[in-house]
């Protein structure tokens, strides 16, 4: 069983910067990939980055050019950097990783942080 604790949400002002973590319980490149989510009361969670075992990157186009997405792998992170925050950033941020199972995969979520955004 996988566990992913986040960390780092919080309250901030428009134009702000937090920095969320994510502390997998196995190694980071054990996964095929490893992302963020976002949720808001009463819609869907929407993906807003993620990063494959190879390094390469995916934003959603509502962060891109504000958000960056990496990983320390001394310290077996996965990180979420985001500038300039805007109100409409608000939400639960939750951390994902995909783990192969034989020729299967399967996802695992972490249980979420607040970042809240305000004007």
């Amino acid at each position: 069983q996988v566990q992913l604790v986040e960390s780092g949400g919080g309250s901030v002002q428009a134009g702000g910067s937090l920095r969320l973590a994510c502390t997998p319980s196995s190694s980071l490149f054990a996964f095929n990939h490893m992302g963020w989510y976002r949720q808001v009361a009463g819609y869907q969670r929407e993906l807003i980055a993620k990063v494959s075992r190879s390094g390469s990157t995916t934003y959603s186009d509502l962060v891109k050019g504000r958000f960056i997405i990496s990983r320390d792998e001394d310290k077996n992170l996965l990180y979420l950097e985001m500038d300039n925050l805007r109100p409409d950033d608000t939400g639960v941020y939750y951390c994902t990783a995909e783990l192969p199972v034989g020729l299967k995969a399967r996802t695992y979520w972490g249980q979420g942080t607040q970042v809240t955004v305000s004007s």
